[in-house]
This record gives structure tokens, C-alpha cells and sequence, in this order.
């Protein structure tokens, strides 16, 4: 059976679209699988980024006294450690802002950033927040912005108890 060459072009060409919808199929494929890889690495990062500031906290004696001094101040402390409390603070609110945009951009789950940015709400009214947020949150994402202050008006979590002042008898 001899083939004309205009047979033979066509049954090649059919070869190559098949090739090619095996091909975008398999490429889908992958990028399915880096996007759940993706996703997975942000949920981690902005887990860890928390973590880290926490243990940075509260692995050491001096940082730990002075950021709970300050949170708790009615008042503003020196110009030294009124700087570190607000560096401080705001590397805090730097990993919440990333974990905000990430759930807005559907790379992490909402409830993740809700678990992540639910601190907020146990020292939210606390005179050394209102002071740093009052300072600044003009240096954060705007759409963040609006989402802390929104935080802002929910109920304080009376659970984290840990920054309240013992009161003492007098």
C-alpha cells in the first residue's frame, strides 16, 4: 500500500495534534501539582515567620521584659525602648500583613491567616498596641490596614490573660 504524500502529511499531523493535547495535559498536570507545592511552602513560611518572632520574644529574658513593659505602658518608654518595642512590634505585624495578602490572593487558606492574625485580638487593646498602631500602620498595606481595624472593633479574646497587670492589694 503506497501512501501519496498529502496522506502521509495529514496522518502526521493528526499524530501532532494528539501529541500536543497528551502534552497540555501533562503540563497541567504539573503546574497543578507546583501550585499545591506553592501553596504549601506560603501556608509553612507564614507559620514559621510567626513562630520565629514568637520564639525570638520569648527565648530571651531582656527582649520578653521590655516588649511586655511596653504593650502594657499607659505610657511611652524611653526613646531606646520605645524603638525596639515598635521594631519589634511591627515585625510582628509584617508577618501578619504577609499572611493577610497571601489568603487575599488565594495562596493560603483564610483560616490560616485568621489562626495567624487572632494575636492581635489578645493585646489589641492594650495602650503599648494602640500606641504602635496609631504610629504605624501608614507604613502597611492599605487593604491590611483595613482589615486590623476592623479587627480592632471585634471582642477582645478573654482568654489570653497572660498581659493583664495582677492587681494588687492596696
Amino acid at each position: 500500500m503506497k501512501f501519496k504524500l498529502s496522506e502521509l502529511a495529514s496522518v502526521a499531523e493528526i499524530i501532532g495534534a494528539f501529541a500536543v493535547v497528551v502534552s497540555l495535559i501533562y503540563v497541567g498536570v504539573q503546574v497543578n501539582d507546583s501550585a499545591s507545592a506553592v501553596r504549601a511552602a506560603s501556608a509553612n513560611d507564614a507559620a514559621v515567620a510567626t513562630q520565629s518572632w514568637y520564639l525570638q520574644i520569648g527565648s530571651n529574658q531582656q527582649t520578653s521584659n521590655l516588649w511586655w513593659k511596653a504593650i502594657t505602658s499607659d505610657v511611652a518608654l524611653s526613646n531606646e525602648e520605645e524603638f525596639q518595642f515598635l521594631m519589634m512590634t511591627h515585625a510582628a505585624f509584617l508577618a501578619f500583613q504577609n499572611s493577610y495578602l497571601l489568603a487575599e490572593e488565594g495562596t493560603i487558606d483564610p483560616e490560616l491567616r485568621e489562626s495567624i492574625t487572632s494575636a492581635i485580638l489578645g493585646v489589641k487593646d492594650l495602650p503599648g498596641m494602640i500606641r504602635y498602631w496609631r504610629q504605624r500602620k501608614s507604613y502597611l498595606h492599605a487593604d491590611f490596614v483595613v482589615y486590623v481595624d476592623e479587627l480592632f472593633t471585634r471582642d477582645t479574646i478573654d482568654t489570653v490573660d497572660i498581659y493583664r497587670i495582677p492587681k494588687t492589694d492596696q
